[in-house]
């Protein structure tokens, strides 16, 4: 308790000056009203127009195109740019922006944390029928304020990935090469979010400098978000400190990936492509003005996903029934004697080299078969591979069956054919 006290003691000072400066403020008188001839008038910005302004201005721009499905990927823009920095405060109409010329302590607050800029977009939702602003330069000079209607290429292609990824998010997720270049990409964008997380697993929960750690999470998010923003910049200026930490960054991601190898199990498997697929409904959401097309796109994909098996029988049993209405069978096309001849010796050999496995396998009982045999040497010599014929054999076989045999048979029938005809006839009587 008493340590509490002391504690209090020494922060009092520190806390009546700064209750004695809110007070002051909030007590502060609010300037007088300005007559409507000294309030900078509204102007209404038209698409395509350049206004180039000085001192403090009012904007709104009013849109008169309904929103429809052709203006899916069609984003307004209001660019604003200057030789020296100023202040924008965004605003849904004017009576907002009547209230900003009031003065109060929050706004003077809001104000203070306000960026400052040389160069800005504003970005216009298209279903918001009036959208109003306030530019602030620091300095009495000129600046130029131009809206844009146009159709976004940036967003197509928004949209485009996200399909792709859900379509081929299966392929994706048992590819290596995606494993990798996945796992470098991740490394690159989120190296301090990673680093944070790694000293938070091995720090101890109970340790002061947690705190340290848990705080660093929102550093890590304003730095990446300012280096995002000022891309360009560090790409032009400072290529060769991007192209090291491209390269040392890109390394290590890749030895960490490489260390723990592609995903081989069928779960995680499943669990990368359902990720994948959700981020690609996500990509194609964010990737479409229109947010009915959009819910309208994804529930499409679903059930496309999830119907392509009955979809593709259904195909399958129209292509069946329309073959067997308008396909007429050709004629089949007989074998020549080579083919015939070929056929059946490589089926003969095929069919002998299984008899043989068979024999050389347990199930086989070779006393029983040998038991019932002539010749048990000749079938022994078989399953060693010798032919399954003898040399006298096959000539017999040639003779009977092979040219000379099928030229005896022609000339047995043409003499019983000759002898037929030389018997006399026997006239009935």
């Amino acid at each position: 308790m008493a340590g509490c006290m002391k504690m209090i003691n020494c922060y009092e000072p520190a806390v009546i000056k700064l209750l004695l400066f809110t007070a002051i403020f909030m007590c502060l008188p609010p300037p007088s009203h300005q007559t409507s001839s000294n309030t900078p008038p509204i102007t209404d910005l038209q698409d395509g127009e350049d206004y180039i302004m000085s001192g403090s201005n009012r904007f709104c721009y009013k849109n008169s195109v309904v929103p429809t499905w052709r203006q899916t990927w069609t984003r307004i823009q209001v660019k604003v740019w200057s030789s020296k920095v100023f202040k924008v405060e965004t605003v849904e109409g004017e009576e907002e922006l009547q209230e900003l010329e009031r003065f109060t302590f929050w706004s003077w607050f809001q104000s203070l944390l306000r960026e400052q800029h040389n160069e800005t977009t504003i970005n216009i939702n298209l279903f918001s029928k009036k959208t109003c602003f306030k530019i602030d330069p620091t300095a009495n000079t000129k600046y130029t304020v131009k809206p844009v209607r146009k159709f976004d290429i940036y967003l197509f292609l928004v949209f485009l990935s996200g399909a792709l990824l859900f379509v081929f998010a299966d392929s994706l997720s048992r590819s290596p090469a995606f494993f990798y270049s996945a796992g470098m990409s991740t490394g690159m964008i989120a190296s301090l979010v990673i680093l944070v997380f790694i000293l938070a697993r091995f720090m101890p929960k109970k340790s002061p400098f947690y705190m340290v750690v848990v705080g660093g999470w929102s550093f890590c998010l304003y730095a990446t978000q300012l280096v995002f923003r000022n891309l360009k910049v560090i790409l032009r200026e400072h290529w060769h400190m991007a192209l090291g930490y491209v390269t040392v960054v890109g390394f290590v991601s890749f030895a960490v990936c490489y260390r723990y190898g592609p995903l081989v199990d069928e779960k995680s498997i499943n669990i990368l492509s359902w990720t994948l697929q959700l981020f690609g409904l996500l990509l194609i959401y964010l990737g479409m003005q229109i947010q009915q097309v959009a819910l309208a796109v994804i529930v499409a994909a679903l059930f496309s996903k999830n119907l392509e098996y009955p979809v593709s029988l259904a195909v399958a049993a129209w292509r069946k029934i329309m073959r067997r209405i308008y396909w007429k069978p050709l004629p089949r096309r007989l074998l020549t004697e080579e083919e015939y001849q070929k056929e059946g010796e490589e089926e003969t050999q095929r069919a002998l080299e299984e008899l043989r496995k068979y024999c050389n396998s347990p199930e086989f009982s070779p006393w029983r078969a040998v038991s019932r045999l002539q010749s048990p040497k000749r079938f022994a010599d078989f399953i060693e591979g010798s032919p399954h014929l003898m040399p006298n054999e096959v000539s017999v076989h040639a003779q009977e069956y092979g040219l000379a045999g099928l030229w005896f048979d022609d000339e047995s029938f043409d003499t019983d054919d000759e002898q037929d005809d030389d018997k006399p006839s026997v006239k009935q009587e």
